[in-house]
């Protein structure tokens, strides 16, 4: 706010002059200065919201302008109470004459009753020179006080220091030897801690190995019994197909047989061969004409084992890209092909109520050990195929977002509830019966995932599904 001209200032001084003109201000003066006197207040002003001083138990300061005060400014415009410490030489209203005094001065927000929007601020000056001497006297009696103790210590200390020069060279020897003492014993603390600590290091990768080994070993059990039942399927229908082939082929020697003996005969020049005969009445007739139907049932017969046996081959290539042995090297692997794979052994363990479909986008190559995230994806596949109740849809997705490959697993499930979501990653956690999961699987996951750099996020809703979502790197960062 700019400082008031010359005119404003005027008409302020102006309004003082009518305020002590005022017929009661004389009475209400008086009670302020009897209200002062005796105690350590040293001034009064009141301001209205414009900064103009109204009242000020100095008269002279009736009408001036405060509005620049921070003092006002804070306590007006925040309604805030405001001190600031003065010192100077300022007018004694109570006393007369001109003192150098130090002050507080605090500005008061007056509020109209029954609100909290200030009206008007007081300002009240207390006078702390008292209390300031009475500190400085005190201050150099202390002083002095401390003076002649530090005289009277450093003498002593004196005579302490020539006791101590004394015994200095047996207390350095002891002090030494102790030293070395405590060397040695810490030192041999800090071998034990980092023993243990290397013990516990090997200890936790032993039990994640194992961990895995027990996830792997259970899941193995689940893939041989699942890839069982999908192999006794096309063996036994191949069979079957195979041993109906031979009948029918046997069916068809008799009239084969005499067929080829009637030629030969008439080859030979056998005048039997040469007559006409019945050959319907000898029953070689309709054997020779059923000959086409077998031959094309046996064909089709042995294209349904062809079928059965390509489909065994895929299944069996399918594992085979699974299980690969290799499981430390890391090599650009394309997702989706190593995805397929890993759905294909899946639908074989899941129950043949869920349907596992495949929804896949081109993404590049990315560097992996396709070993670990074929055992991560499974163990995904096959808990959201557990968490759905009947019948259902399990579906892996794959895409590229924000220079990463987002793997999804998306369930038609029962979701998974907001007091168990904490702990689904804990390793040995598990909602499911004790024959049917070992709590390892999602703990297993989720290291996976971390050691090729990765992260995995969870979103579910109960009776809804759960979707995971594994985001990978397009190249590795500590995969093991």
């Amino acid at each position: 706010m700019p400082p008031p001209g010359e005119g404003a200032r005027a008409c302020f001084a102006a309004q003082g002059d009518l305020i002590r003109a005022m017929p009661r201000f004389a009475s209400l003066d008086a009670k302020v200065r009897a209200a002062m006197r005796g105690t350590s207040v040293f001034r009064i002003a009141v301001y209205d919201l414009q900064g103009v001083t109204v009242y000020s138990s100095e008269h002279a300061r009736i009408g001036d302008d405060r509005s620049t005060s921070p003092g006002w400014l804070g306590a007006a415009r925040d309604g805030r109470v405001i001190s600031t410490l003065t010192h100077g030489e300022r007018p004694s209203a109570s006393q007369g004459g001109v003192e150098s005094r130090d002050l507080i001065a605090s500005y008061l927000p007056l509020k109209a009753p029954g609100s909290d929007s200030p009206v008007g601020v007081i300002k009240v000056e207390t006078d702390i020179t008292p209390f300031l001497r009475q500190i400085q006297a005190t201050s150099l009696a202390l002083r002095h006080t401390a003076d002649n103790r530090q005289e009277r210590a450093a003498r002593k200390a004196l005579d302490i220091r020539e006791q101590v020069d004394q015994g200095a060279r047996t207390q350095l020897v002891v002090l030494a030897t102790l030293l070395a003492m405590l060397y040695l014993v810490l030192l041999a603390i800090v071998r034990r801690a980092q023993r243990l600590i290397e013990k516990q290091a090997q200890e936790s990768d032993a039990t994640k190995q194992r961990m895995a080994q027990t996830e792997k070993m259970t899941s193995l059990g689940r893939m041989v019994a699942g890839v069982a039942h999908q192999l006794n399927t096309p063996l036994a229908f191949s069979k079957s197909n195979v041993f109906m082939t031979i009948q029918a082929l046997d069916n068809m020697v008799p009239a084969i047989e005499s067929s080829a003996r009637m030629l030969e005969k008439e080859v030979a020049g056998d005048p039997d061969a040469t007559q006409p005969h019945d050959l319907d009445g000898l029953g070689i007739g309709s054997s020779l004409g059923q000959i086409p139907d077998e031959l094309r049932t046996a064909q089709e017969m042995l294209g349904d084992v062809l079928m059965g046996m390509d489909q065994m081959h895929e299944l069996v290539d399918n594992l085979r890209a699974f299980t690969r042995v290799d499981r430390t090297r890391t090599t650009q692997v394309d997702l989706n092909r190593t995805l397929s794979a890993v759905v294909c052994v899946a639908r074989s363990v899941v129950s043949t109520k869920v349907r596992v479909a495949e929804a896949f986008q081109d993404v590049p190559l990315i560097d992996c050990n396709v070993s670990q995230l074929n055992q991560a994806f499974l163990n995904l596949i096959i808990n959201a195929a557990q968490a759905i109740r009947g019948a259902g849809t399990v579906t892996v997705a794959t895409s590229v977002e924000q220079g990463e490959v987002c793997v999804e697993v998306v369930d038609t499930g029962c979701g998974i509830p907001d007091r168990i979501l904490p702990h689904i990653f804990d390793a040995y956690f598990t909602t499911k019966p004790a024959d049917e999961g070992t709590g390892l699987g999602l703990a297993i996951t989720k290291d996976v995932v971390d050691q090729h750099g990765g992260r995995i996020e969870v979103d579910t809703q109960e009776g809804v599904g759960t979707r995971f979502r594994v985001f990978l790197p397009l190249s590795a960062r500590g995969t093991a």
